[in-house]
């Protein structure tokens, strides 16, 4: 589900009630905790976190328009959405959060290639998910993005 939002704040505001305090929350623990060049806007439809031209004038090899994504937060049909570049390019993040999650969680551990989904809101590990934000600086994203695309 994309939303046609253009900001952040119309985005939460457009959520339905059962999800605007659980989404605020999320968004709460990613502003509070993510790293410094990272920008808050919204890309793809959904709450993202990007490098900025600003300090990454090439943008997104998919369209040099658009910002480098790093994450992303959206509220899907069926779940909430925590989406993380992070994860999707780094076996060691990977490792750290997979073997970190159980502490954490009571449920299982539900996760695509870069997305973690929660069916139920209840079980959401902000803490968790707030350590995960602080893991990769705007250098190291970049880095890590060049080492696959520029190849």
């Amino acid at each position: 589900m994309q939303s046609k939002a253009t900001t952040p704040d119309q985005y939460i505001a457009e959520l339905p009630e059962d999800r605007k305090e659980i989404m605020q929350k999320l968004r709460e623990t990613v502003k509070k905790n993510l790293p410094k060049g990272f920008e808050e806007t919204m890309q793809y439809g959904m709450l993202g976190y990007v490098v900025p031209h600003s300090i990454y004038p090439d943008g997104y090899h998919c369209n040099p328009k658009d910002a480098l994504p790093f994450m992303a937060l959206a509220s899907q049909k069926n779940h909430i959405g925590f989406y993380h570049m992070g994860i999707y390019n780094d076996p060691d993040l990977m490792k750290w959060f997979t073997e970190e999650y159980p502490k954490h969680a009571s449920n299982k551990l539900d996760m695509g290639k870069s997305c973690i989904r929660f069916k139920n809101p209840k079980n959401i590990p902000f803490e968790l998910l707030g350590e995960l934000t602080t893991k990769v600086s705007v250098d190291e994203r970049i880095a890590k993005y060049e080492s696959v695309i520029k190849r």
